[in-house]
């Protein structure tokens, strides 16, 4: 089967491809066996960022929600631009103690111990239609964790969105059922 791609989506798939070209890879970190992949160098460079950014935008062509959300700290930094240049609400899930209002949480295993997530209880109507932003999926803790938050709250997830994927720690199959899309994969963990 031949596909036939307009030149918008030739440029897009293009930028995804140097979008690798952004990430700083550090051997052997935390520890041996280790690639460690540097998102930080993505967003401190404006060409990087905005390649991202445009990237995760690109991926909602199409989709139909009503908001946006992103987990501490770096699911801010990708999230909340997104939302903005899409003229979409934006959601805050942040680490337990941290929001100001009544909240839920959400607790997750985490390597070595737990971790627990919260979101204000009136962030989102029964019905509304979730994107999800982060920077990365691993294991998928923190994504599972934010998605039986939104649906004890009624929120309907759409789609999940993020910039850099290890798909050696499966977190994909955490996230199981759900729509995923990742600007780049690494094959490793």
């Amino acid at each position: 089967m031949n596909i036939l791609l307009t030149q918008d989506a030739v440029d897009i798939v293009g930028k995804m491809k140097e979008l690798k070209d952004y990430v700083t890879t550090i051997p052997e970190f935390p520890e041996e066996g280790i690639m460690f992949r540097d998102i930080t160098t993505v967003i401190q460079d404006p060409e990087g960022f905005k390649i991202a950014v445009d990237g995760l935008i690109a991926m909602l062509d199409g989709v139909d929600f009503d908001l946006i959300l992103g987990s501490e700290s770096r699911g801010f930094v990708f999230g909340a631009p997104v939302a903005y240049a899409m003229g979409k609400g934006f959601i805050l899930v942040r680490k337990k103690g941290k929001l100001p209002r009544e909240t839920i949480s959400e607790s997750y295993e985490l390597e070595y111990g737990k971790a627990t997530l919260e979101m204000h209880t009136d962030c989102i109507k029964k019905g509304e239609r979730i994107v999800i932003i982060d920077d990365l999926i691993a294991t998928g803790g923190t994504t599972g964790a934010i998605i039986k938050m939104i649906e004890r709250l009624g929120g309907e997830i759409v789609k999940i969105c993020f910039v850099m994927e290890l798909a050696g720690l499966k977190g994909r199959d955490v996230l199981k059922g759900y729509p995923v899309e990742s600007l780049i994969v690494y094959e490793g963990k």
